[in-house]
């Protein structure tokens, strides 16, 4: 029995996905994944590598996810699933690619910097 791993990042969240063929089932840190995305928008946007490529209910999907919140969690889990598809089945490389599935979300927080409120907002200027 073949299974696939991989790695999904974004923002501060990291997602470990496994990929086995099984009856669709999938279990984020344990827990059913309606559970842990309550957020239908989550639930779409998880899924929607397994739409794309047409295995849906063809893979139980086991993620264990840490770190940022659930937004972050869940683009992790998406890439992870991604990059599992392809691991898995190479010729699943093109489509999620055209999909823009296999592209890491670069975007991250801007650090603050000192003598300001935040990363860009300042204290109220005084002049005198």
């Amino acid at each position: 029995m073949k299974e696939a791993t991989a790695t999904g990042r974004r923002k501060t969240a990291v997602a470990q996905v496994r990929l086995v063929p099984g009856s669709g089932k999938i279990l984020v840190n344990e827990r059913p994944f309606d559970d842990y995305f309550t957020i239908e928008f989550h639930r779409i946007q998880i899924i929607k590598p397994l739409e794309v490529t047409n295995t849906l209910g063809k893979f139980d999907v086991f993620v264990k996810t840490n770190g940022g919140g659930i937004s972050g969690q869940a683009g992790a889990t998406q890439l992870g699933i991604a990059r599992a598809l392809v691991a898995y089945e190479e010729s699943f490389k093109q489509t999620l690619k055209e999909f823009g599935l296999l592209t890491r979300d670069p975007r991250m927080v801007e650090r603050k910097k000192y003598g300001q409120k935040k990363a860009r907002k300042r204290f109220q200027f005084s002049k005198r």
